[in-house]
């Protein structure tokens, strides 16, 4: 790794994506960048937006695998026996966790309702409440955070166990990954903060303690490569089998699109050929997975509304240092 071509790469970062706060690299298994910016370090905690969607993904295969849930053909509200639909709802009766996977639900609002949703005693209840209505199931609809919280439920529901302590058990502590409590806001004031504030840890949830799906998990660079690399392993790590090799395959091929981008099962498919991958969170926050060159790109960042793209920043600067 030429050190001329690092300092270029810096450069470029403190001009160009100056958002950035942490980035870790690693190549052929072994890490080999590691910095810090903005007066971060190693330690600090990013909340990673919807890179959260991904780790969801993960927890829905090995869910699959361990029998909580026989398939990704079930109808979601299979796992909501208390839920009533209200009348004359006949879409929502159709969705199936696959449609969630890959975006391809609809919903009943226009404009997100996100006041409405947020301030309500359950997030879950409130998307299962928005979900159907008159579109079309199998067409692309990117649903942020309305929505995917639905999948939380279902853990929940079909584990018997929160989402985190399902994370912890099944996938962070082999990892190696601590995520120490549940985060709970009580003022929209306090959900605000959570776009600037460098000290918060661990997941959010809803008033009844069911962890966020969309957004809301807090991670460091160090825990996002991982989860790259066990992806780049095909679900492997040091010798034991964390998340199936099959789902990892499925989730990160295409199975929708929205115009030129495609999309798996909650995960971003970059490019076809080399089978590159990313998870993509707000303000410019990324895990990415390139099996063709063997590398992993993680990537955290403070919020920042229309951060510049990551993808670019890796495909240009990023994977010609790493050829080798």
């Amino acid at each position: 790794m030429d050190p001329e071509n690092v300092k270029a790469l810096e450069k470029t970062i403190r001009s160009e994506y100056s958002n950035i706060a942490g980035m870790v690299i690693q190549k052929d298994g072994t890490k080999r960048y590691e910095n810090y910016f903005n007066g971060y370090s190693c330690d600090s905690a990013f909340h990673v937006f919807s890179v959260t969607k991904s780790i969801l993904s993960a927890l829905m295969g090995i869910a699959i695998d361990q029998g909580y849930i026989r398939s990704i053909e079930q109808r979601v509200l299979d796992f909501f026996p208390e839920y009533t639909l209200k009348r004359g709802e006949k879409t929502a009766q159709r969705v199936t966790i696959r449609d969630m996977l890959t975006m391809t639900t609809p919903f009943k609002y226009k404009s997100a309702p996100y006041t409405r949703y947020f301030s309500s005693e359950s997030w879950v209840k409130s998307a299962l409440d928005l979900l159907g209505g008159k579109g079309e199931i199998g067409t692309f609809r990117y649903t942020p955070l309305i929505g995917p919280d639905i999948l939380s439920g279902i853990l929940t529901n079909a584990t018997g166990q929160s989402v985190r302590e399902f994370a912890q058990d099944r996938l962070f502590a082999p990892l190696e990954i601590e995520i120490p409590q549940n985060v709970i806001f009580h003022s929209k004031e306090e959900q605000l903060s959570i776009m600037k504030d460098r000290h918060e840890s661990g997941w959010v949830t809803d008033p009844q303690g069911v962890n966020s799906a969309g957004w809301g998990l807090f991670i460091t660079p160090i825990d996002m490569a991982k989860i790259g690399q066990l992806y780049l392993n095909r679900g492997a790590w040091n010798g034991k089998q964390l998340v199936p090799a099959q789902w990892i395959d499925e989730s990160t091929s295409a199975h929708s699109r929205w115009g030129k981008l495609l999309y798996g099962y909650l995960w971003w498919i970059i490019d076809q050929d080399e089978h590159s991958f990313a998870a993509l969170g707000d303000g410019g926050n990324a895990i990415y997975v390139n099996p063709a060159k063997n590398l992993v790109v993680a990537i955290a960042s403070l919020f920042k509304p229309t951060a510049k793209d990551r993808i670019e920043l890796i495909k240009k600067y990023i994977e010609p240092i790493f050829e080798g």
